[in-house]
């Protein structure tokens, strides 16, 4: 289903305070005036990702109790070139595709350090080899966050069999006027058309 509205607000707020601030949590070094920030936030026992700032440049949060990580907590660091997130206790559902896509891009050699703690099944594997299916173990919690778009979709889905079925009544309809219009001009000129053929023939 789409995304919870709730979840969608926290995600914007998110977006809203990463600034060029360094976060509290973190030592920060800068690498140049042009060339951006180092950002180490490792060792620090974090259980989520901090406000980070945009010009980051190095990113370091291993060895910390990070789980997971936001759908868009990290798109604005489009300078990133080093990332290091090793050691934390990944659990890896489907919510850690977010993060397994956005380290395909920044940072391979990462993503091939990143192993799974959790759930059980993944455990110790390296989150670059997992596949859809493994990733798939929370899709039996969907049909719970997607139940308050049930009726949405239902009245959506209810609204478009009735335009469609009015199209269609309308469609029919315009060609059953047209066909009685087209039958009416036959039936007037037929037999005028009949007695004029008929005169010239006559004529003959």
């Amino acid at each position: 289903g789409p995304p919870h509205p709730l979840g969608f607000a926290i995600s914007l707020l998110f977006h809203m305070t990463q600034t060029e601030v360094c976060p509290p949590s973190c030592n920060c070094k800068s690498l140049g005036e042009t060339k951006g920030l180092q950002i180490d936030c490792s060792s620090r026992k974090l259980k989520e990702v901090p406000a980070l700032p945009v010009n980051a440049k190095r990113l370091y949060l291993q060895n910390n109790s990070l789980t997971t990580v936001p759908p868009g907590a990290l798109d604005s660091l489009l300078s990133v070139e080093e990332v290091k997130l090793f050691d934390n206790p990944w659990n890896c559902d489907c919510h850690i595709l977010y993060l397994k896509f956005w380290l395909e891009d920044v940072s391979e050699p990462s993503l091939a350090n990143i192993r799974c703690a959790t759930p059980a099944p993944v455990r110790m594997k390296p989150l670059k080899q997992l596949t859809g299916n493994e990733l798939g173990t929370c899709k039996k919690s969907l049909p719970i966050k997607c139940l308050e778009f049930f009726w949405r979709d239902l009245i959506l889905i209810a609204a478009a069999i009735v335009t469609f079925i009015l199209v269609a009544w309308a469609l029919k309809f315009s060609k059953k006027v047209v066909f009685q219009i087209n039958l009416r001009r036959y039936t007037t000129r037929g037999p005028l058309l009949w007695r004029h053929t008929s005169k010239n023939h006559k004529l003959h």
